[in-house]
């Protein structure tokens, strides 16, 4: 993916957070700049985690694991950034209205996704 790609994807991760901060209850993000900050540091934790256990345990996994995995980076993310307040409840909230979100909005590029597919 391009600069312009990720700089786009994290623009839209920031507008999903922002959304699921109006959604969701004890999820609250300060605005635009920290949803950014949030984007960018979520993914970071998401990739960390990723090279530490392993694609099963990652935000982006499938089933409980990776549902829990991406509660624990959204909780984990507001020690981080400024102007987050997320409780253990809200993380999980937020999780699965990301989650739910995500089903809409594709994660990966066309090639990105042929790629995948081809190393399995």
């Amino acid at each position: 993916m391009h600069f312009l790609g990720h700089v786009v994807r994290f623009i839209v991760s920031a507008l999903v957070l922002l959304v699921v901060g109006w959604l969701v209850p004890q999820f609250s993000v300060g605005g635009f700049w920290s949803a950014l900050v949030l984007a960018l540091v979520i993914a970071l934790l998401g990739w960390a985690i990723e090279g530490i256990f392993g694609k099963k345990v990652t935000p982006f996994g499938r089933g409980i694991v990776g549902f829990l995995a991406s509660a624990l980076v959204i909780w984990l993310a507001q020690f981080v950034v400024s102007g987050v307040s997320v409780s253990i409840i809200g993380a999980l909230l937020a999780a699965l209205v990301i989650g739910i979100i995500d089903l809409f909005i594709p994660v990966s590029t066309p090639f990105e996704a042929g790629r995948d597919d081809r190393s399995r």
